[in-house]
């Protein structure tokens, strides 16, 4: 909660808290979008797996909202803006894990290794077959 510190500055006009209050219209108008991404994400994952043979994704293993607002030592607005984060950020990785086992599913090729990319974690714990490999594709995949 970084913000906190920046909320002290006595002249406010020129704090960060103005700047804050300015970006946060930003921040919750993305709310509307992470809602629609989590329904039709969620259709594809209750339709689409059972056809595939894919095992579903636990959601509860990745999206926790209401743990945060126990804490005695926030106040309201900050439990609210957990939960927000809490919902968007396990909702991102709830879908990143979709998206990977349906990548594994029609794709299982790794990228190919380049300066400046950051290899999917997922490919390497799904054991994708390698880039530009053609003997370790058959043996996964024939």
């Amino acid at each position: 909660m970084q913000y906190i510190k920046h909320q002290t500055n006595k002249n406010f006009i020129n704090s960060k808290g103005v700047k804050h209050m300015l970006a946060t219209p930003f921040i919750w108008m993305m709310l509307p979008i992470f809602m629609v991404v989590d329904l039709f994400g969620e259709i594809y994952h209750r339709v689409c797996f059972p056809l595939y043979g894919i095992p579903f994704v636990k959601r509860a293993e990745y999206i926790l909202i209401m743990d945060r607002n126990k804490l005695q030592y926030l106040n309201i607005l900050q439990k609210f803006f957990c939960m927000y984060c809490g919902y968007v950020n396990g909702l991102l990785r709830y879908q990143k894990e979709v998206a990977g086992r349906t990548e594994h599913y029609w794709c299982g090729i790794m990228h190919e290794s380049v300066k400046g990319f950051k290899m999917q974690q997922d490919q390497i714990d799904q054991d994708f077959a390698k880039f530009n490999d053609p003997k370790d594709f058959k043996d996964k995949y024939f």
